[in-house]
Parts: structure tokens; sequence; C-alpha cells
């Protein structure tokens, strides 16, 4: 997969990402089945704003979703946890991130992301 560096504000504080994009004959599978430890970001890119559910089933660990627009502008995100059914944003989007919790990414545990989802 190809790598690709992004830029997001979350939380009025500037993220910059490295993130792995994913083709479009692998966009069913994203973070199943993967080792929480060894798993990294994924996103999918969208040629066309959607509005589509995802879902956890077999993602063995919990994960951050953010919904972006065309400007990469956060739309939505949420803490995904395992084996939950239509996760839908509330908008349209081009971009999804998945990220796994795990200690690549330690930065979302920072005590103003868990305050919010609690």
């Amino acid at each position: 997969m190809k790598k690709k560096l992004i830029g997001l504000n979350l939380e009025e504080k500037k993220i910059e990402l490295e993130v792995f994009v994913v083709p479009f004959w692998r966009e069913g599978i994203g973070l199943m089945f993967q080792r929480r430890e060894k798993a990294k970001a994924l996103i999918f890119e969208f040629k066309n704003s959607v509005k589509m559910a995802i879902h956890s089933w077999f993602v063995f660990f919990p994960f951050f979703a953010i919904w972006l627009d065309s400007k990469n502008k956060v739309i939505a995100y949420k803490i995904v946890r395992p084996f939950n059914f239509n996760i839908l944003p509330s908008e349209k989007f081009v971009k999804l991130i998945e990220i796994p919790l795990n200690k690549r990414y330690k930065f979302l545990n920072s005590p103003s992301i868990k305050e919010r989802f609690k």
C-alpha cells in the first residue's frame, strides 16, 4: 500500500498523520483480521461524496474513525469498539481514516479526546 502524509485539525489541535492508502479492491476489509500492535492507520478515498456505514466485525480492538470532506475538514469522528454494526456519520464524506488505538498512535490517548467519548 502507498503511504501518504495528511494534516488535519482535531479538537483545535493540528495533527500530521502518516496513513496507508487503501486500494479500491481492499476497501471492504480495512482493519479486519489485523493484530492490534501491527495495525497501521488506513485512509479510504472515494471519488465522490458518499454516505455509507462502516462496521467493526472481525476487528478485535478499538479504533478511531475520522470522516473528512474533500478539503480534509473533519466532518465527524468516533472511537469504534469491536463488533459494532452500522456506524454512520451524519453527513456525506469523501475520505475515511481508520486509526488503530495502539502504541504507534498514542497521541489519541490525550485526556481531551478520552473525555469527549465517555
